[in-house]
């Protein structure tokens, strides 16, 4: 008479199941069907077994936990009695509800307040609290119409990309970036911004900051540690430059642009900045600047060229990126955060042939290269012409807003001066007699609307004003928040703490 068959584990203490990482080693003796059920309901309560998920066949989860089939069984047997989960034949065990388990509600933090954001000593976490303080109308820079991606043409993109993607484009990819993008990249670059540059120039990044990060290694490692940058400049710039403890010296903006004699006088050997629409105030460097630039370059100096938002222009001619007129000693970088999202976090850098392979070995330490697939979509939707409309459909929409912003300052803050109207997705309006624009930043976040005070982007004293960003929001919303503005203006106006 042939003898029951004995699991042939039955009793180890080292079986256990990929399965909610079920270890039977923790199984009191003799009361494993009871400990499985523990482990089930504990899990079906917590989410990470959800409603109309199937449990695994019983012969299947007893052969993983080396456990007799009887166990599993008892454990489901339980389960069911209680109304949790359901035998279905052929269909297998279901989860049909979630036992009554009571949790203790999770704080929720406090948003920060308004003085707590604007801090008169910004932290390098500033915009991430400025981003989750909450407001009605959000007038930040540097965001464009994130309601406008272009959805429907990513969507083409992907499924072309997909139904033609080879197996092999699936592995690791080169560390500077798909073939398909660097060659898109090259040829939009060409096409918009004058700059002549062959594909394997192209090193892809996760925007401007890695680039920002990257270059700073390589300087570094080359003996340079100062990058001088234009003052007011981007914060966020001077804030990624001093994390990799290069020295951030400002040199004067003004109505032309980067003073260059200020440059060249206090010999710093490298300088970053935003020629064709300066952050903040919105200037274009001027002919003879960019010739001022350029022989200091010639002569030795390193360019970092940030093409900031260059592709939004209204109403001037669109001006060549310096990269265009003297490559090996301009280290260009540009992103698609102003063009499409953020959220993309795609970018390129075209690097002097000095510091080129440096770079592509940083890049590759740092994360082996960027995700391929999304490489791939966005090389279709800058060769298919999506992209340049989408960009077309983005100026017009902006150009109307950037209008009613203009129309709501005239109306609401008659004392200000707009800069930086011509190009871009912002504007930067300045105050004569206002002593504090963080004060005033301050009270217009506690009315419930967001914007950036000028200060923030200034290294030496600079006259008080807002940084205004009006791409990401309606007509309707700029004509609230500026209105907003103004109140918040007046009211400190009248209780004299605009001084």
């Amino acid at each position: 008479m042939p003898r029951a068959k004995k699991h042939p584990i039955e009793g180890s203490i080292t079986a256990g199941s990929d399965f909610l990482q079920l270890d039977v080693g923790t199984a009191p003796p003799g009361g494993r069907a009871g400990w499985l059920a523990d482990r089930l309901r504990v899990a079906i309560a917590d989410g990470r077994i959800p409603l109309g998920c199937r449990l695994p066949a019983s012969r299947v989860l007893a052969d993983e936990l080396g456990v007799s089939r009887g166990v599993v069984t008892e454990a489901y047997q339980r389960l069911a009695e209680e109304g949790q989960v359901v035998g279905r034949g052929r269909a297998g065990t279901v989860v049909v509800a979630v036992p009554a388990v009571v949790s203790p509600t999770p704080a929720v933090p406090d948003p920060p307040a308004p003085e707590a954001v604007f801090g008169f000593e910004p932290g390098t976490d500033i915009f991430d609290t400025l981003r989750a303080a909450p407001a009605r109308i959000d007038l930040s820079p540097g965001v464009p119409d994130l309601a406008a991606f272009p959805r429907a043409a990513w969507l083409r993109a992907e499924r072309t990309v997909l139904r033609h993607l080879d197996a092999a484009a699936l592995g690791y990819g080169d560390a500077r970036g798909a073939p398909a993008l660097r060659a898109a990249v090259s040829r939009w670059l060409a096409r918009n911004r004058g700059i002549r540059a062959d594909p394997d120039e192209v090193l892809v990044v996760t925007g401007v900051s890695q680039a920002l990060g990257l270059l700073a290694q390589v300087l570094c490692a080359d003996g340079v540690h100062t990058v001088a940058v234009e003052d007011p400049g981007s914060l966020g710039v001077r804030q990624h430059l001093l994390n990799w403890r290069l020295d951030t010296p400002p040199v004067t903006v003004d109505e032309h642009g980067l003073r260059v004699d200020e440059l060249v006088a206090a010999g710093h050997p490298a300088v970053m900045l935003t020629p064709a629409h300066q952050f903040p105030t919105g200037v274009v460097l001027h002919g003879d600047r960019r010739r001022q630039l350029l022989d200091w370059a010639r002569d030795g100096g390193l360019v970092v060229e940030d093409d900031y938002d260059a592709e939004h222009r209204y109403d001037r001619p669109p001006v060549p990126a310096l990269r265009a007129s003297l490559p090996g000693r301009i280290c260009y970088t540009g992103s698609v955060s102003k063009l499409l999202a953020p959220a993309m976090r795609v970018g390129w850098v075209l690097a002097p042939p000095r510091y080129r392979d440096a770079l592509v070995a940083a890049k590759r330490m740092a994360d082996l290269g960027n995700a391929v697939l999304p490489q791939l979509v966005l090389a279709e939707l800058m060769t298919s012409g999506d992209l340049d409309r989408h960009l077309r459909l983005l100026r017009r929409r902006h150009v109307r807003r950037r209008d009613a912003m203009i129309r709501a300052i005239g109306r609401h803050l008659p004392g200000a001066t707009v800069h930086g109207a011509a190009a871009g997705l912002h504007l930067t309006v300045t105050f004569a007699g206002v002593g504090c624009d963080v004060t005033l930043a301050t009270e217009a976040l506690r009315r419930g609307v967001k914007t950036q005070p000028l200060s923030w982007h200034a290294q030496r004293p600079y006259p008080a004003g807002l940084v205004l960003g009006y791409a990401a929001v309606t007509g309707g919303e700029i004509e609230e928040g500026i209105g907003t503005v103004g109140t918040a203006l007046r009211s400190l106006s009248t209780a004299g703490g605009h001084r």
